[in-house]
């Protein structure tokens, strides 16, 4: 039986969840949210969390065996009839049997969209030899920020934009207090930003280094500060890298995250 539940149900207290936590960080930031359809198992063996208009993040217990696994993602196809759901997120051979009978059952087809590993960082060793400081980003950097997003966007998703459309996500980051950037000669050279704070852990994004200041340190260096920052706090510092990037898995293990579970991104379209 499936029920409804928000960010504060002990399901995402329980240790069989808290033991992929890191993987399966986001669904803390997704039930948050009022909007949101969070569904779990009354036993907690199983959490479906979906933002309006998003992925579906499905997490299973791997306690569970096969069988009853399978049943529960057929529970949860019945109870997702008839909404609508552009795909779904979690661990690669869960997500696609559930891809596999959701598919079958609305006519669709699915293709895995992005394969990422969850990291998380328990000790940061701090690169050495990196010259700048991190400062927080004020209203002053907005225009900088703005390009650095449309940078971040084409490198991380293939999507070219006009640096000038992202002035409004760039004024609502910097309205955050999260968002920071690497200065070197009073010059702003990387940013980081703290996306989202949960009970145990604060996830980084939007990690971005424009190419003309690549090969420096900088990346390594700033997400390492933030690292720091974070542990001050009692947060053990978490962030989800594409696999199809190697440099910037490799600037992460470098100072010190380790993996912790890989993440597939599945859509879903018309046949």
């Amino acid at each position: 039986m499936l029920q409804k539940f928000d960010v504060n149900d002990r399901v995402l207290g329980q240790n069989m969840f808290i033991n992929d936590e890191v993987q399966y960080n986001l669904i803390h930031r997704i039930c948050e949210s009022k909007s949101s359809n969070c569904l779990k198992t009354t036993d907690g063996t199983m959490v479906f969390a979906q933002s309006e208009g998003q992925n579906g993040w499905l997490w299973i217990s791997k306690e569970l065996a096969y069988d009853k696994k399978n049943n529960l993602l057929l529970e949860l196809l019945e109870i997702l009839k008839g909404s609508t759901l552009p795909g779904v997120t979690g661990d690669p051979i869960i997500v696609e049997s559930f891809a596999q009978v959701y598919s079958e059952a609305n006519n669709l087809q699915y293709f895995p969209h992005m394969t990422m590993e969850a990291y998380s960082c328990s000790e940061v060793r701090k690169p050495i030899h990196v010259n700048g400081e991190l400062h927080r980003a004020t209203r002053q950097n907005v225009e900088t920020v703005a390009k650095f997003l449309a940078g971040f966007s084409d490198g991380a998703y293939g999507v070219m934009v006009d640096p000038a459309s992202q002035i409004p996500a760039a004024e609502g980051l910097i309205g955050t207090g999260n968002l920071f950037l690497w200065y070197v000669d009073d010059q702003p050279v990387s940013m980081a930003n703290i996306a989202h704070r949960s009970p145990r852990h604060a996830r980084i994004n939007a990690v971005y280094t424009p190419p003309v200041f690549r090969k420096k340190g900088y990346a390594s260096a700033i997400v390492a500060e933030l690292c720091l920052f974070l542990e001050s706090e009692k947060l053990e510092p978490m962030l989800y890298a594409d696999l199809k990037n190697p440099d910037s898995n490799k600037v992460y293990q470098n100072i010190g995250f380790v993996e912790r579970g890989k993440i597939v991104d599945i859509k879903f379209f018309s046949r």
